[in-house]
């Protein structure tokens, strides 16, 4: 199994997952191996980690020039960087042009020292990542059945693992191109290898069905190999943290990326249509991202200030301490493959407001749910829930028992039978 970064060191909700489908497929008896860029030593002891920083590029066939025709890499440009503003962007295309190397050549016997982030060389990483993923698939190729990889950054290892192995390939679709931003926006070359990926595997695997749907009809993928498994929660007692609350006042929470695709603006202006309406409520953005400074300038403009407060990034327990201070959640975002943070506030008894636009939507019956874009909805809801405590504590009951029956030793279970059919194919 090929990702991209696992706990306690996390971005976002991939890491989140991987550690989900790891623990989710030994309670289904399936053995993982899971290969990551750059392991830190802290991670659970109970996953066999292999860590791609220590491996060498040799042992991957008899000569170099056999590994070569074998898999084909080619040179990436190196100046795709996530989550930045455009200014942001044209600056550090123009830095990253003048130092990158032109011409891009495995270095037989040579070790990799990657960084696992998500930084202004990250198509280098990628494509070096691949090289040390097809080594390691040989050193490993009597130990496993099938190879499977999450999201468009481990793509490229897989197929190389695949053609090097002759084992089938499973990718895990968390996103797409078309969910980080509009269609004139999308990086061409991250929209290829998403392409190469998919057309590569023996089965797609997406995180819900309106991801399922985009994957065939934006990227042109045969339906009969795209299967939908949706994201789960991991139930494993953090949802018992009790916390002191230093203030009286309700608390709803955002806790995501502070980027478009996640709608923060939307937040802000429903909470200061709420504000407006009610006192003793603050409101809580908890997360970093390119937007954040104008979403700061936006709560500021609005007067709200004195009852918002930016908690930067966070992870780990203190996302748990951060959903049990809370009243409401609201995830109001534009575009959500699926989105996890609800189920984990869900189960720790925080009713829920999301979007119509998520894949989420999907298994979740007991969330509030709006249109991203309909400010006047959103506050409604929150304002409902802080007024009228017999709807939130029925909200916060059969919202935990629903997220309850979503674990990933269920979700699992689905995935491992996609490993079956293509094993005994």
């Amino acid at each position: 199994m090929f990702g991209w970064e696992f706990p306690p060191h996390i971005a976002g909700g991939l890491g989140t997952a991987c550690y989900g489908i790891v623990k989710g497929l030994a309670y289904n008896g399936v053995d993982s191996i899971f290969v990551m860029p750059s392991a830190s030593g802290d991670e659970d002891k109970s996953v066999d980690i292999i860590n791609a920083s220590d491996v060498a590029v040799d042992t991957v066939s008899t000569s170099v020039d056999e590994f070569l025709d074998r898999v084909k890499f080619v040179h990436i440009g190196t100046n795709m960087v996530p989550y930045v503003n455009p200014e942001e962007f044209s600056e550090l295309v123009s830095s990253e042009r003048k130092r990158e190397v032109k011409d891009f050549r495995v270095q037989y016997g040579q070790k990799y020292r990657f960084s696992g982030k998500y930084g202004a060389n990250l198509m280098e990483e990628v494509a070096r990542y691949a090289m040390v993923g097809g080594t390691i698939a040989m050193q490993h190729r009597d130990e496993f059945d099938v190879i499977h990889a999450h999201d468009w950054l481990t793509y490229l290892a897989g197929i190389a693992a695949k053609e090097l192995t002759g084992k089938p390939l499973v990718v895990h679709v968390h996103a797409t191109s078309y969910d980080r931003g509009s269609e004139d926006q999308i990086d061409t070359r991250v929209l290829g290898i998403e392409r190469r990926g998919m057309l590569a595997a023996d089965k797609v695997v997406t995180v819900s069905d309106l991801t399922r749907n985009i994957v065939i009809n934006k990227y042109g993928i045969d339906p009969s190999k795209v299967v939908t498994v949706h994201n789960a929660v991991d139930f494993s007692g953090r949802e018992n943290i009790h916390v002191e609350r230093g203030v009286s006042d309700k608390v709803v929470t955002f806790l995501g990326r502070i980027t478009f695709q996640k709608g923060p603006e939307y937040f802000i202006e429903a909470a200061a249509k709420v504000l407006k309406r009610t006192e003793h409520v603050r409101f809580v953005m908890a997360g970093s991202g390119d937007m954040m400074n104008r979403c700061i300038r936006h709560v500021a403009r609005l007067g709200i200030s004195d009852r918002f407060h930016f908690t930067g990034f966070l992870r780990g327990d203190d996302v748990q301490k951060m959903f049990a201070l809370s009243d409401v959640y609201i995830m109001p975002s534009v575009s959500e493959p699926f989105g996890i943070s609800p189920l984990e506030a869900m189960r720790t008894g925080v009713p829920s407001i999301i979007s119509k636009q998520s894949g989420a939507a999907e298994v979740l019956n007991y969330a509030f749910k709006v249109d991203f874009w309909d400010v006047d909805a959103i506050a409604d809801k929150i304002y409902a829930l802080l007024k009228y405590p017999a709807l939130s504590d029925f909200s916060a009951r059969v919202g935990y028992d629903e997220v309850n029956t979503l674990k990933w030793n269920n979700a699992t279970a689905k995935l491992k039978a996609v490993y079956e059919s293509i094993v005994n194919k």
